[in-house]
């Protein structure tokens, strides 16, 4: 079982909500962010990466980063384009991409319940991206991006939202980023609330989608917490941290393709040639539409692979796609063993399409490229069950959760 809550959320007023809502933290780096966030000053970037608002030559891990970011959510509440609501609530948050419409309850989730590995994880995290996180939250006092989690689809829960939905209007309705509706309700009636809470206590796990980074830290934080105020109640905010949980079968995985520095030897082909099926296509981009199969662009053209059966691999990690890769290209062919961390290797979210890929090739940026065919749901929950870990990089999710539309305050300070 696991155990859900709702809380006062601190949210935009109606009239500025789609001007406050912005691209996670994690999708933009600096220079995109201070680009947002000089056009639209109630760009929540100026909290999630309140670097914007320094000087160019601040670190953005720097102290002064999180404390901006901690004054400037102060000051978007002094305006009132951020207020906290006066009672616990659930919230409905449905975000519809290319007519497909995903629906998820937007809820607090127990550390302990991630403690005890009833949250699960299929991905490692990397220590300077926990600690940036880990302060962010600290000096906010705030869980300020949520953690998209996912979970069996179950009839029950599924009934209350869809009749919740059927009866009430949406509180905020708006397209934002890549032409996404994003419409968001309150659940504000007790007996409902009571209603999806039961309906989770049945439900024996939830699983980390997006946002491994942003639960490690909420979790440390919290348990930090946790140990500075040992008089606190088992009910105090900061035992609880900011999530939004989807049914598994509303969401979809996009490829999360490979760029790649490396010399290529004059015998290059030949070497794929032993382990894959190779077909040269052209200039028209490959899309691989089966697993097993790749993309490759080099020189200008592209290929079609397709992984011969005794080099496909066995076992809920070897088998996926992006094993394959790694197992067969890029570590015997380019010498790459640890792609979490050589930074001859890069990867494009499936979002941004495969003309990326040609231009960071044909720019010379990278001397080849690779479009993967993506893990599905139940690689992702099989993978988790197992207490395995994806190989870094291997899912991509479309629509991303706007931050901004929901604040959970720790309520420590």
């Amino acid at each position: 079982m696991v155990k859900i809550r709702g809380f006062k959320a601190i949210r935009p007023s109606v009239d500025v909500a789609k001007d406050v809502a912005s691209l996670p933290y994690d999708v933009l780096n600096t220079e995109e962010a201070r680009v947002l966030g000089n056009a639209n000053p109630l760009s929540f970037l100026h909290i999630d990466k309140a670097e914007i608002d320094l000087a160019k030559d601040v670190s953005p891990y720097d102290i002064s980063v999180y404390q901006k970011a901690a004054s400037n959510l102060a000051e978007f509440q002094d305006k009132g384009w951020l207020a906290k609501d006066a009672k616990p609530e659930l919230y409905l948050y449905q975000l519809v991409m290319n007519g497909r419409p995903q629906t998820g309850l937007v809820t607090c989730t127990a550390i302990d319940d991630y403690v005890s590995g009833a949250i699960k994880k299929h991905e490692l995290t990397r220590e300077e991206k926990e600690l940036d996180r880990i302060r962010h939250v600290d000096v906010t006092d705030a869980n300020t991006s949520p953690i998209f989690l996912t979970y069996r689809s179950d009839a029950t829960v599924n009934e209350v939202v869809d009749a919740w939905i059927s009866k009430h209007d949406p509180v905020y309705d708006f397209k934002s980023f890549h032409d996404v509706t994003h419409r968001i309700w309150t659940v504000d009636d007790t007996d409902v609330v009571n209603a999806l809470t039961e309906a989770f206590e049945a439900i024996p796990a939830l699983y980390i989608a997006d946002g491994h980074h942003r639960t490690e830290s909420a979790v440390k934080v919290g348990l930090r917490r946790r140990a500075e105020h040992p008089e606190a109640s088992a009910d105090a905010e900061f035992n609880f941290f900011l999530s939004v949980l989807f049914p598994q079968d509303q969401l979809e995985i996009l490829d999360y393709n490979r760029v790649v520095d490396v010399p290529i030897a004059t015998d290059f082909l030949d070497q794929i040639a032993a382990k894959f099926d190779v077909e040269k296509v052209g200039k028209e981009a490959y899309k691989p539409a089966t697993p097993n199969t790749f993309g490759m662009y080099l020189d200008g053209s592209w290929y079609g692979l397709k992984v011969k059966p005794e080099f496909a691999g066995d076992g809920v990690i070897a088998s996926l796609d992006v094993s394959i890769l790694a197992d067969q290209v890029l570590t015997p062919l380019f010498g790459i063993e640890d792609i979490r961390r050589d930074d001859r290797i890069n990867f494009v979210g499936g979002i941004r399409g495969l003309g990326e890929l040609e231009q960071l090739v044909d720019t010379r940026k990278y001397t080849i490229a690779f479009s993967m065919y993506p893990p599905t749901m139940d690689n992702l929950l099989d993978v988790a069950d197992a207490g395995e870990i994806m190989p870094p990089k291997s899912t991509w999710f479309e629509p991303k959760l706007l931050s901004g539309l929901f604040v959970h305050d720790l309520e420590s300070n």
